[in-house]
């Protein structure tokens, strides 16, 4: 059973690093540039990879629990898009992370 949420844990963290380097490839002067930069296509490759990771976690844990716990993608892209591009991180931020963090603690208990 740990295997599944070995690679459930991977595949959310292959979608975060999907994420910032489509957001790192989002600088381009127009969307035709942005789409054939390798950022943005190594990006969508991280989260066709990360697709690929959730299926083969679905197989045994339940999608019940599989999906809210991908919602922890959300609360980490969240700090790295401040401490990697900048962006707005304050208490509304911080309180929804908290949210999302609790509320996956509480779906993963036994």
């Amino acid at each position: 059973m740990m295997i599944y949420y070995v690679a459930l844990g991977i595949g959310i963290l292959t979608g975060i690093g999907g994420q910032m380097l489509l957001k790192a490839g989002a600088d381009a002067p127009d969307f035709m540039s942005q789409l054939f930069r390798p950022s943005t296509i190594m990006g969508l490759a991280l989260y066709g990879s990360a697709a690929f990771l959730y299926i083969v976690a679905l197989r045994k844990i339940p999608v019940s629990v599989a999906f809210p716990s991908v919602s922890l993608s959300y609360a980490i892209v969240a700090v790295l898009g401040h401490f990697l591009f900048g962006e707005p991180f304050g208490i509304k931020q911080i309180g929804g992370i908290a949210l999302i963090v609790g509320g996956v603690v509480l779906i993963n208990q036994a």
